[in-house]
């Protein structure tokens, strides 16, 4: 397992980027345990990327609220989607504060976990096809993070670009990111939970 205590968030053009000193953390099962634990005890927040949607990036023609014209989860996206929620229940998180991209990919996953009302949250969509909109973006999500009560889990749904652009994490279909927001406002990632 790989030491991510030393990783201090970096401000650059007044957003917090999150860098760590390798590609994908790796986290083990004893491991899995502690980062439940401190998704629980409050100053942790889990971002989580959608559940299994064969392809990358969106077809021509997509439309925002239609989606039939989006790549969408597979059944096999489906059960992952379920066996997170599933996840999120036998780690004591009956509840979460649960926020979503647009997409329908992240919606549907969000609302398979059945852990809480999903709110849609515009700052979470994909910027895949437009890579301008990546800093304003992340420097609204971090604005808004560092707003938010910790108190209760915090739960992210969203894509793969939008995790690598605020923590230099790749992660894989359905795959947490949990990170530590200190007392002084510094993100840290501390692993990740794999759940394929």
């Amino acid at each position: 397992m790989l030491d991510y205590s030393n990783l201090v968030g970096k401000a650059l053009i007044g957003v917090v980027f999150i860098t760590s000193l390798s590609s994908t953390p790796v986290v083990s099962s004893e491991g899995d345990a502690v980062l439940w634990n401190s998704l629980r005890a409050g100053e942790h927040f889990a971002l989580l990327r959608h559940a299994i949607a064969p392809g990358n990036g969106d077809p021509t023609g997509f439309e925002l609220g239609s989606c039939r014209t989006q790549r969408n989860l597979s059944e096999e996206g489906r059960n992952q989607a379920v066996k997170i929620g599933k996840l999120f229940r036998e780690n004591r998180i009956q509840t979460a504060r649960l926020f979503s991209s647009q997409w329908c990919r992240c919606l549907e996953t969000a609302k398979l976990l059945e852990i809480g009302p999903v709110q849609a949250l515009s700052f979470l969509n994909s910027f895949f096809n437009n890579y301008d909109y990546r800093e304003a973006q992340t420097k609204k999500l971090t604005e808004w993070l560092h707003e938010q009560n910790l108190g209760q889990p915090l739960v992210l749904v969203t894509h793969q670009v939008n995790i690598t652009a605020l923590t230099n994490v790749y992660p894989g279909s359905g795959e947490l990111v949990i990170i530590r927001r200190s007392k002084t406002g510094e993100f840290a990632v501390v692993g990740t939970i794999k759940t394929k």
